[in-house]
Order: structure tokens, then C-alpha cells, then sequence
């Protein structure tokens, strides 16, 4: 049964994600993500736990605990998920919640794991109940239990599995059930990046992709980089092409600034988005309190794409502020705007 779940599930369009394969992921890609913990850059007491929990593991000659990342996206909980999987040898397989629609697809991913394998869930929080009620026993016993038959013929069957880690990401941690969320041994928040360290990213993906870059431009690509490393990679490749084809092939000051103003990137790192949320709020709500449901109505968005892409940013900098009414504009909003503070839209 299970060999038929997984030989369905290991389909393109099936449960396992093809960046569970790394010999078929863009070598580009790839190689821009750290691989140890010593190459990770910033946050270091996260790396420092890790680094005591995989050395504490690999001399008991056990698997690490069950670890759940969380934070929003873009800060490198995949990466750290794969660095895991790396420093304790093993194999990783990578799915996400919404991928995971029944407990028979979810059986069987455990029920191939090799002893010691990393199980990587992206996205964990949005999981339907009904497979993650699979996952208490796995975690705990490392067993999952089938049933055959049904009503007075039905009979229970427990699988041992081989011991592995599960490794969670979330974007909202609070929608975790407190059952699941408990099960984790190790649970911490990735927070945004300081400038210097993303200057440190920005330089080591520049080398990578053999590119040259002064320190200028290096500290403006990171302050426009929201505080996020995969944005300072996506933006760098956006000037890598800029200077390729219209400067000297040198990243500057100048040419960032040229070429994210055709991206349409500011000096914060907002994009026509933030900019367009901030102004809804600013000119169609006064300045707010207004909820959510309503900045999403009003720019036709999902309230999912605003709440864990858009405002966690704008809250961080103290463009916006949350209130038990709805979200509010600060007056460093109306600044960036260009609009007069002491006249502000009523």
C-alpha cells in the first residue's frame, strides 16, 4: 500500500517537491544557498543551537530533535533545513502542507524514510487536520497505525518507521495547533536581517555569480533589500543584467539605484505594492484604523499575500501600526509618501 502512495506521490505533480532532488534544481539556485553552518550569515544564536544540537545528536549517534522555523518568508528556513540535513549526512525530502491533502500521502513519505532522514514541510501550518493527526505518533513514537476494514471488522495495525527529523516552516505560527506545535523540541522565530549582514550575503552571492561590486553599491542593495536575503539575491541578479548590458558590468551605487528604480524598488525596499497598500490606507481610509479585509477588497489582493508578505516589512520599519480597530498609517508613512504630516487626509 504504501510503495503504491509513494510511487504516486513522487509524480511532478504529487507530493514531493522536486527541490527534494537536487541534481534536477538550477545550479544557480543552488549554489547561492549556503550548504554548513560556518558559511550561514546572521542570525547566530539560532546557528549557535543548531550547531550544539547537531553536535549533541551526532555523538549519541541519534537524530536531532523535531525543529519548527518560523518567521516570514524569504529569511531562510528552507536553507536552514537543508544545512541540517547536510551537517548530520543524511537525506532530506521536501513537501509542503497543501501538498499533503490525505494521511495516505503522508504515510507514504514516512514510510520510505531512511534511518536518520530529514522530513522538511513547508508551509506545516496549513496542513489539514486530518493528516497532521498522523504526524503526534510519528513524531513521538515514530509509528504510524493503519486501519483495515471497517465498523465491527475494523482492525488496527501499528508500522514502525525508521527514526527521522521533522523539520516545520511557517509563515503563521499562530495557526499551528497546539498539539503539533508542542511536539517540536526545537522552535525558533527567524527574524529580518541586519544591513551588515546582508551586505555580507549580497557579497558572497556577487562572487558566486562572478560579479563585481563596490562597497556602495554592496550597502544600497542591502538597504533596499528588506531586511531579506532572498531578496538581496533576486535584486543582485536584477543589477548583475542591468550593468551587464548597460554600464561597465560593475555594481555601483549609481546603478543600483537605476536599475531598481526600473523594478520599481525604492530606497526602503518597498514595491508598487507596499506603496500601493500604504496609500489605500492613507487615501481611502484616512489614515486608518481600517481591517484588513478591506485593504484587500480595495486593492483586489488576497489578505494572505498582505499579511505574511506585505505588512510584516512595513511593520518592522514603523510605516504601519496594528490596533485592536484595524492597521493604521504612522506618520513615517505619510513621510514616505511625500504627503504633508500636519495635513493629513481626513
Amino acid at each position: 500500500m504504501a510503495d503504491d502512495i509513494l510511487t504516486h506521490s513522487s509524480d511532478k505533480s504529487g507530493i514531493l517537491s522536486e527541490s527534494s532532488q537536487p541534481v534536477d534544481r538550477e545550479p544557480e539556485i543552488l549554489s547561492l544557498r549556503p550548504e554548513r553552518l560556518s558559511d550561514y550569515v546572521g542570525q547566530p544564536e539560532i546557528v549557535e543551537t543548531l550547531k550544539i544540537a547537531i553536535e549533541a545528536a551526532i555523538q549519541r549517534k541519534e537524530p536531532i530533535d523535531h525543529v519548527l522555523f518560523h518567521g516570514p518568508p524569504g529569511l531562510g528556513k528552507t536553507t536552514l533545513a537543508h544545512i541540517i540535513a547536510n551537517e548530520m549526512a543524511n537525506n532530506i525530502t521536501v513537501t509542503s502542507g497543501p501538498a499533503l491533502e490525505k494521511g495516505g500521502d503522508l504515510i507514504g513519505i514516512l514510510t520510505n524514510l531512511e534511518e536518520g532522514d530529514v522530513l522538511f514541510v513547508d508551509e506545516i501550518h496549513r496542513m489539514p487536520k486530518t493528516v497532521e493527526e498522523f504526524l503526534y505518533l510519528a513524531m513521538e513514537d515514530f509509528a504510524v497505525d493503519f486501519i483495515f476494514d471497517k465498523g465491527a471488522h475494523a482492525r488496527s495495525h501499528r508500522y514502525r518507521l525508521n527514526t527521522f527529523t521533522l523539520i516545520g516552516a511557517t509563515t503563521r505560527v499562530g495557526l499551528l495547533s497546539a498539539p503539533l506545535r508542542d511536539r517540536f523540541g526545537i522552535l525558533r522565530s527567524i527574524d529580518f536581517y541586519g544591513e551588515e549582514d546582508l551586505v555580507k550575503i549580497g557579497r558572497r552571492s556577487a562572487a558566486l555569480l562572478e560579479v563585481a561590486v563596490d562597497d556602495e553599491g554592496a550597502i544600497e542593495l542591502a538597504k533596499r533589500s528588506r531586511g531579506t536575503p532572498r531578496i538581496v539575491n533576486r535584486l543582485l541578479k536584477r543589477v548583475r543584467d542591468y550593468v551587464q548590458v548597460r554600464a561597465d558590468g560593475k555594481i555601483t551605487k549609481k546603478t543600483v539605484k537605476e536599475a531598481l528604480t526600473l523594478e520599481g524598488v525604492d530606497e526602503k525596499g518597498l514595491t508598487h505594492l507596499d506603496r500601493r497598500y500604504l496609500q489605500t490606507i492613507v487615501e481611502f481610509y484616512h489614515g486608518g484604523p481600517v481591517g484588513i479585509e478591506a485593504i484587500s477588497a480595495t486593492l483586489q489582493e488576497e489578505s494572505d499575500t498582505l499579511v505574511d508578505v506585505v505588512e510584516p516589512y512595513l511593520l518592522k520599519i514603523g510605516l504601519i501600526i496594528r490596533t485592536p480597530s484595524g492597521r493604521k498609517a504612522t506618520e513615517a508613512a505619510y513621510r514616505h509618501l511625500g504627503f504633508n504630516v500636519q495635513e493629513k487626509i481626513f
